[in-house]
C-alpha cells in the first residue's frame, strides 16, 4: 500500500472512530507498527491529527476531512448518484454547484453528457469551488461563472462576502448541494458556517434544489445549517439509504432518488 493511500485510509478511520492506536491501526493497514508510528508523525506535522501516547485521536468533534482525502470515499455510490444529477439537468440551464467530492463527480457527468457536448452555451455554470471551476473550464461549450471570495483550504470553496455579492447578482435554474449531514428535521449542513453561508445563497438564487447525499449523511446533524428540508425540492441518494429516513424525507415533500 502506498503512502497516500495509507493517509486516506488512516484519516477515514480517524473520522470514524475518534481514536486509532499504533497497532491497531497496523494490524487493519497490514504493516508495521514503526510504519504507521512514522504516517502518524507526518500527519500530525501537517495538523491533520493529534498525536497522542500510542496513537492518535482528531483535532475534535467538528474535525472535516480535507477534500483531497475524502475522494475515495464511497466513490461507487458517488459516481451513481452524480449520473442520476446529471440526468435532472436540462440543456441551457443555468447551474449551481456547490464544492465537495459529490459535486465533482457531479460535474464530471454533466461534462461527458452528449446532448451537452455543444451549444451557446450548453449550460452555465456557476460554482464556488476552484476545483470544479478547472475540471470544468475546459469544455467551451460550457459557461463557467466563479464566484469571488477567499478560498477554504478543505474544500477548495471560495467564501465570504466577495463571493455572496456575486451570487446576489445573478438566477439559477438548479441548484445541487454537496452536504455533510442532511437531516428532516435540521436540514441541509457543512462543518463550516461561512461555507454554509455561501451554499445556503446558492440555494435561495435558484428555482429548484437538489440535494445530492450518498446514504451516510442521512438522518445526521452538523454543525452549520445550510437551508431547511422543506425548501430542497430533490434528494438523490445510493440505494443503502433507510427506508425509514426516505420515507420521512418524502413525507416532507421531497422527491428522493435512489440509486
Amino acid at each position: 500500500m502506498s503512502r497516500d493511500a495509507r493517509w486516506k485510509t488512516l484519516l477515514e478511520l480517524l473520522v470514524e472512530r475518534g481514536r486509532l492506536d499504533v497497532e491497531e491501526a497496523a494490524t487493519e493497514l497490514e504493516v508495521s507498527a514503526a510504519t504507521i508510528r512514522r504516517d502518524f508523525d507526518q500527519l500530525a506535522e501537517q495538523q491533520m491529527l493529534v498525536r497522542t501516547r500510542g496513537g492518535a485521536v482528531v483535532h475534535g468533534v467538528s474535525y472535516e476531512l480535507p477534500l483531497r482525502y475524502k475522494t475515495a470515499r464511497r466513490a461507487s455510490e458517488k459516481q451513481r448518484i452524480a449520473t442520476a444529477v446529471a440526468r435532472l439537468v436540462v440543456p441551457g440551464e443555468a447551474v449551481g454547484l456547490t464544492g465537495g467530492t459529490t459535486t465533482t463527480e457531479v460535474a464530471r457527468a454533466l461534462a461527458v453528457r452528449a446532448d451537452l457536448s455543444s451549444g451557446s452555451p450548453a449550460l452555465t455554470v456557476v460554482t464556488n469551488a476552484l476545483n470544479i471551476a478547472n475540471e470544468l473550464a475546459v469544455r467551451p461549450q460550457f459557461k463557467i461563472v466563479v464566484t469571488g471570495g477567499v478560498a477554504r483550504a478543505q474544500s477548495y470553496e471560495l467564501i465570504g462576502p466577495l463571493a455572496d455579492g456575486v451570487l446576489g447578482q445573478i438566477t439559477l435554474d438548479v441548484a445541487v448541494v454537496g452536504v455533510v449531514a442532511f437531516d428532516v428535521a435540521h436540514g441541509a449542513a457543512a462543518h463550516d458556517e461561512a461555507e454554509a453561508a455561501v451554499n445556503r445563497l446558492l440555494c435561495e438564487r435558484a428555482e429548484r434544489v437538489v440535494v445530492a447525499a450518498d446514504s451516510s449523511k442521512l438522518g445526521r446533524r452538523a454543525f452549520a445549517r445550510i437551508c431547511a428540508a422543506e425548501t430542497v425540492h430533490t434528494l438523490v441518494t445510493d440505494s443503502a439509504a433507510d427506508a425509514d429516513t426516505v420515507r420521512r424525507f418524502e413525507e416532507a415533500g421531497l422527491t428522493v432518488l435512489t440509486v
